[in-house]
């Protein structure tokens, strides 16, 4: 189930999403992310729901292979929608058993929490789905190379954060392939006790560790034998352009945030 999960891969086809300048996705989603924490009814809910499902398809990836992604993510989903029912207490009693409660506010706090942990992941995911880890650096490099007077290393940062969203599907698999190593060994990961299964994930932690490690050294090595020394005096083979449609890719979600802002204040 691990390799399914999709932040960080990048998906290879024809589609209007991947013709867009990177610049323009980074902006748009950072401006999606605040919108979906102003959601606060259902008919801006519904908004936010109905915009992802077009991203997808003018994306062109197969909603198939995302609903497959998106399994992982059900669990904490779950998770926090239990909490959500439980915690809460305010409004009207819908159903009582002992000494827990469900509340009116609670269920619609966890619908909620649920809508918004479900958008963001895939506003987010469709950015490196749509785009290679390459244009990613640049479109961030750009977008926070104003912070350089402050001596911030827009270059470095860029890098960093680029090379982490790559290795997560890289480590997704490692990851897989040492439990499948466990489990011929005997170890147990899906029956008994919660905590006995929690503890069993514990062993995993030293390979992975050291896996994460090594291909560390490995990149750091290969990157000083190419010449790399940062991101000063270095020029570019591939410029990023920014077109008609990338801003009016950024006007809709303007739009769409003037609609969620509209709503909220009805």
């Amino acid at each position: 189930m691990l390799q399914n999960i999709i932040i960080g891969q990048y998906v290879g086809v024809a589609s209007l999403l991947h013709r867009l300048d990177p610049r323009s996705k980074l902006v748009s989603v950072a401006i999606l992310v605040i919108i979906i924490f102003l959601v606060d009814n259902w008919v801006a809910g519904g908004l936010m729901i109905a915009f992802a499902l077009i991203l997808i398809f003018l994306s062109n990836v197969p909603l198939s292979f995302i609903y497959r992604g998106m399994k992982p993510i059900f669990l904490l989903v779950l998770f926090t929608v239990f909490f959500h029912l439980l915690l809460t207490r305010e409004g009207e009693v819908l159903w009582t058993a002992g000494p827990f409660s469900i509340y009116e506010h609670g269920v619609r706090q966890a619908a909620f929490m649920a809508l918004r942990l479900l958008t963001l992941i895939v506003f987010t995911s469709l950015i490196t789905l749509t785009t290679k880890p390459i244009d990613i650096t640049d479109g961030l490099e750009y977008l926070l190379s104003p912070l350089k007077k402050v001596r911030l290393p827009a270059h470095e940062l860029a890098l960093m954060m680029s090379i982490a969203l790559r290795f997560i599907p890289t480590f997704m698999q490692e990851t897989e392939k040492i439990m499948k190593a466990q489990m011929a060994r005997g170890v147990d990961f899906t029956s008994g006790p919660w905590r006995q299964r929690l503890m069993a994930f514990v062993p995993l932690l030293v390979p992975l560790f050291i896996s994460a490690f090594k291909r560390a050294e490995d990149l750091a090595l290969a990157m000083e034998a190419r010449g790399y020394r940062g991101g000063e005096g270095r020029t570019k083979y591939r410029l990023l352009a920014w077109n008609w449609r990338d801003s009016l890719a950024v006007a809709l979600c303007l739009g769409l945030s003037a609609a969620v802002l509209a709503l909220r204040l009805l």
